[in-house]
């Protein structure tokens, strides 16, 4: 992948030339996580910074925990994977979305999704996103669960299969979690 530079906050890119500048596009994939409520404020924040273009795929159990309507960006969920194939000539969703981002995030990553992802299975739209991601461009994970089912054994082992497709994590955080716990 050809590294892509984006201005810093507040500085116009580039001089007055009328090229128009070609906008970086971010992929957010959100799972079934507590997390999940994050997701109206990270893409608040991704769209802060000039020059991104962002969209998100979305499991159906994520939908639980937001506003579909507070996302002001494209969001897609398994309901259009199906809707958008018809016949041998038409896209395929999964693969389109593929093509189009430059990077990927996947935000929060439940222990559910991990499980999948680690053992190959793409049963819905974001996991099939993500079997068929060009490993040349970045994908950045964020696991989110339960401390109790970060630290079993089987999670360690699942992150370090991702980190072998080459993919990178974005560690978790130590703080109290919606249940009451403590911990990461």
């Amino acid at each position: 992948m050809e590294p892509i530079s984006l201005p810093e906050p507040g500085i116009p890119a580039g001089n007055s030339s009328s090229v128009p500048q070609k906008k970086f596009r971010v992929l957010v994939g959100v799972t079934g996580s507590v997390a999940a409520l994050k997701l109206p404020l990270l893409i608040a924040e991704l769209l802060k910074i000039p020059g991104l273009e962002v969209k998100v795929v979305t499991t159906e159990r994520a939908k639980h925990f937001y506003n579909a309507q507070e996302i002001p960006v494209t969001l897609y969920s398994d309901e259009e994977e199906w809707q958008l194939w018809k016949g041998r000539s038409d896209p395929v969703l999964h693969i389109e979305l593929r093509r189009w981002a430059d990077l990927m995030v996947v935000a929060p990553l439940d222990a559910n999704t991990l499980a999948k992802v680690a053992n190959g299975i793409c049963d819905n739209l974001l996991t099939c996103v993500i079997r068929a991601w060009d490993l040349s461009k970045p994908l950045l994970f964020c696991p989110a669960m339960n401390t109790a089912m970060w630290e079993h054994p089987i999670t360690a082992r699942q992150v370090e299969q991702l980190k072998g497709f080459g993919y990178m994590e974005i560690p978790c955080v130590v703080k109290k979690l919606v249940c009451g716990d403590e911990g990461q």
